[in-house]
């Protein structure tokens, strides 16, 4: 019996395992992400009624954390068992489907850009929309609260968007303690005070309107996170380069280990 050796076609263990523990990290985030948000589900009773998914009408952010873990779970389980077993199969899904979410984040990039009109005007209504549903859901309603805080805003352009929830509805009609108020992440918090007072926005908007700025922030959540980019743009842009050289060392990698796949198994059949 003849052995032969392939010495200018062999599976780089380097790329091999560097792909492999790449995708280690990517498939153990996926798993965080879907634990996080079955997790959220469990706590408002989703998955004991599923019902209650088409019942959301405004926006809910455990989708977008269960869609993310998802595809990391995917991609990474995809990853990891092609680089081990080496599959072609398996590297190439991988592979493409990095390549086709990097091009879509370069292309939503330049069409945001190119057309910043447009998407200010899509983001707020967006907003708008989700505040009618605040008190419907409590993590949509966590996370118009953290935005609130962290921007110092109030509504989408104005304090007087809360006129859209049917509770900070300033209409005669409502019979809601919350009437003409706003949520208490509007508020202007108080050093001394070490306990959030959940009731600081009751009446606001039954004030004059000059007197808004000393217990609310008036400025809206859009111009807040307008001014807020050019000051960070270097921290975005950071953001956004570190997540490219990361998709495209991955594309690499993967790349790399398929030829040597191709090179090895072209070697076996010469």
């Amino acid at each position: 019996m003849h052995y032969y050796r392939y010495s200018s076609a062999e599976v780089s263990c380097c790329y091999k395992y560097l792909l492999f523990s790449y995708n280690i990290a990517f498939w153990l985030a996926g798993v965080a992400f879907l634990g996080v948000g079955l997790w959220a589900w469990s706590e408002k009773g989703v998955l004991s009624d599923l019902s209650k998914m088409t019942r959301v009408h405004g926006f809910d952010p455990v989708f977008l954390v269960l869609f993310v873990g998802g595809v990391m779970f995917i991609l990474g389980f995809a990853g990891c068992v092609g680089a081990i077993r080496e599959n072609i199969c398996l590297l190439k899904f991988f592979c493409g489907t990095i390549v086709l979410i990097f091009i879509l984040e370069m292309t939503a990039a330049a069409l945001a850009f190119l057309f910043q009109d447009w998407v200010r005007d899509r983001v707020e209504t967006f907003f708008k929309n989700n505040i009618k549903f605040y008190r419907d859901d409590i993590d949509l309603q966590n996370l118009i609260d953290s935005l609130q805080t962290l921007n110092h805003c109030c509504g989408a352009q104005h304090p007087s968007d809360w006129d859209h929830n049917i509770y900070f509805n300033c209409s005669s009609l409502s019979k809601s303690r919350e009437r003409c108020g706003v949520p208490f992440s509007c508020c202007i918090a108080d050093p001394a005070q070490k306990v959030v007072n959940t009731q600081c926005g009751y009446d606001v908007r039954n004030m004059s309107k000059s007197r808004w700025e000393e217990r609310i922030y008036t400025k809206g959540c859009i111009p807040a996170l307008e001014a807020w980019l050019p000051r960070n743009i270097y921290i975005v842009a950071g953001v956004f380069v570190a997540i490219a050289l990361l998709q495209i060392f991955g594309i690499f990698l993967a790349r790399t280990l398929i030829s040597d796949i191709e090179a090895v198994k072209a070697g076996y059949h010469f």
